[in-house]
């Protein structure tokens, strides 16, 4: 464990619920394809009131990660309240991605009941969410920000980025853009906004676009609308870093986050955060947390080989964990899986640092569990799901209406239909409303499925919330001992099992054994045999006779094994005989 690590939560094993927020409240239903504000609604800050916090609360929620909140460029017009018009050229979408920040010190005026005090509405939510025990966290966006980015809320004495930039060269250390000298911005040709702009959109000399492109004609397929920011690695001369004296993107970064911490804003997402060098990461995160030393920041991260250097020398808290147990997860839940790649996924990328990676099945950017370009039924996640939330003791995320089956299945506009709810249009989602029911949000329209979906994520909840041996335990995998044929009908394929304990001889619960069957169709009679090494770390006597239960959390909501033995008590050198039903998950107590 890292120095740092006091400055983290008393308990790693957080549970994040992910809402967008223009699309949470919204109880619209008209869903018109590239529909404006007007006709297809969005939901506002006052749209998560107590009643929903507190739902979340009781749903087992600790962290709320409101995504979207800081304004970005859009194609809906506020020139009305003062806000400058975007050029529909350079967004995408209606609404527009969060993911263009165009003032990086105001909230998304889409969101407010009164645009002119939007920051206070924003900042009674974070009042009703603290109010209500839940911790806040806030997207921090550091690669990139919108093409029409300016910021008309900056405190006084603070400088816009590009302000004081010296555009005659492709790259100074103190110039916060990157420039394509003597060239002129072109728009991809295959953009065809929904609104039609005034005017062109004019750049030159042109800025490199955030996803690492220097080119002044990026592809429709690049994040066009964005300009990448500069912290002081220039990119076309092998990637040299010019960190002598700090650069002035990270002081104008450190002055956001701080503007942000002080409002109260317990954490930070931050996108794309290995797309910045983890030099800035180690030396803003500490200066953040003098601010608040329980502040946590989450990187988005997707390659393993980096992941020990944003941890231990970049500060992060916690890292996406989407190349690892997501990807090995979505294989198995899709059907074509290897239940052993689970094994691989401690052993190769997080068996130092388990506790730091945040498990998850859906968020903003990954298709909809119950879409036909995943799973297609969003039962089949359930085993995944304990295995996200049970396998280690970090943390676990859900998308909201993850838990009430979200199906999307037509296109809402720029994304077209892919899977995945919109995040760049005006859209209602009628599965996730259905439990909003009038914000009264009490599942009052929830479909006899939905609401058994949602008994099921709560009894996940509350089991990875209160045990001891999930939150705070040891873990022990035991695809070793049974795969490769030395159980019999063990497929260690389709079959993970595991330990979870402590060394607390009091709790009933404090030994578990988890056993998944990730096979959709079949069912084994099998069995799940521990090795004596890992009696001995449970401090069980191998020499006597040890009983078991089931956690009767799965068997009621569940598919859960049979199990086989005639008595409770079962030998430690003999295996413990189950039938698993297809695509099922058993929690037995070891006493």
């Amino acid at each position: 464990m890292t120095k740092e690590k006091s400055n983290l939560p008393k308990t790693d094993k957080l549970v994040i619920y992910q809402i967008y927020t223009r699309l949470f409240g919204n109880l619209k239903t008209t869903n018109k394809f590239y529909g404006s504000i007007e006709e297809n609604g969005c939901g506002k800050f006052n749209d998560i009131n107590d009643k929903a916090l507190q739902e979340l609360k009781k749903f087992g929620v600790s962290h709320v990660w409101f995504t979207g909140v800081i304004e970005h460029a859009t194609m809906t017009d506020y020139s009305k309240n003062g806000i400058p018009q975007d050029n529909p050229l350079v967004v995408k979408g209606i609404a527009g991605s969060p993911y263009a920040i165009k003032d990086y010190y105001d909230v998304d005026p889409d969101l407010a009941v009164d645009v002119k005090n939007r920051m206070k509405e924003f900042e009674a939510l974070v009042k009703r969410s603290h109010t209500n025990g839940l911790k806040v966290i806030i997207d921090c966006v550091p690669n990139h920000v919108a093409r029409s980015y300016h910021s008309d809320k900056k405190p006084k004495g603070i400088k816009d980025f590009g302000e004081d930039d010296d555009k005659t060269k492709a790259f100074d250390p103190n110039n916060n853009f990157y420039y394509i000298k003597d060239q002129m911005f072109v728009v991809p040709s295959e953009v065809n906004p929904p609104v039609v702009p005034k005017t062109n959109y004019t750049e030159i000399p042109a800025k490199a676009t955030g996803n690492d492109v220097f080119s002044a004609k990026p592809s429709i397929n690049d994040w066009f609308e964005t300009i990448k920011l500069n912290y002081g690695v220039d990119y076309l001369n092998n990637r040299s870093k010019h960190f002598e004296s700090v650069p002035n993107t990270w002081l104008k970064m450190r002055d956001i986050l701080t503007y942000w911490a002080k409002k109260g804003v317990d954490g930070f997402r931050c996108d794309m955060a290995e797309m910045v060098p983890f030099e800035f990461w180690g030396w803003v995160i500490p200066e953040i947390k003098k601010v608040n030393p329980e502040i946590i920041f989450i990187a988005e991260i997707y390659n393993p080989q980096t992941y020990r250097q944003y941890l231990f020398e970049g500060k992060f808290d916690y890292l996406y964990d989407k190349v690892g147990l997501y990807d090995a997860l979505r294989r198995l839940m899709e059907g074509h899986g290897n239940a052993n790649d689970i094994t691989r996924v401690w052993q190769n990328e997080s068996g130092e640092f388990s506790n730091r990676m945040l498990r998850f099945l859906e968020n903003h950017d990954e298709q909809r569990i119950a879409s036909k370009y995943f799973a297609n039924n969003p039962f089949k996640a359930i085993p995944s799901m304990v295995v996200s939330a049970a396998l280690h003791t970090g943390p676990v995320m859900l998308y909201f209406g993850q838990e009430v089956g979200v199906k999307p299945t037509v296109a809402e506009g720029f994304s077209g239909e892919d899977g995945r709810t919109t995040m760049f249009d005006y859209w209602g989602v009628p599965e996730f409303q259905n439990w909003a029911n009038n914000h009264q949000y009490d599942g009052g329209k929830l479909t006899a499925e939905q609401k058994s979906l949602r008994k099921i994520y709560a009894e996940i909840l509350k089991f990875t919330n209160e045990n001891e041996a999930v939150k705070e335990g040891k873990f022990y995998d035991l695809q070793y001992v049974n795969g490769n044929g030395q159980t019999v009908n063990y497929n260690d394929q389709k079959i993970f099992s595991y330990l979870r304990f402590t060394d607390n001889q009091k709790s009933a619960d404090s030994r578990l054994l988890f056993v998944c069957n990730f096979d959709l169709e079949k069912s084994y009679d099998t069995g799940v045999f521990i090795p004596q090494g890992a009696w001995e770390m449970m401090k069980i006597n191998i020499n006597e006779p040890v009983s078991y239960s089931v956690k009767t959390i799965f068997e009621k909501e569940m598919n859960s094994a049979v199990i086989n033995q005639q008595t409770k008590s079962i030998s430690t050198k003999e295996a413990i005989r189950l039938t698993l039903p297809a695509n099922s998950v058993t929690v037995l107590e070891i006493r």
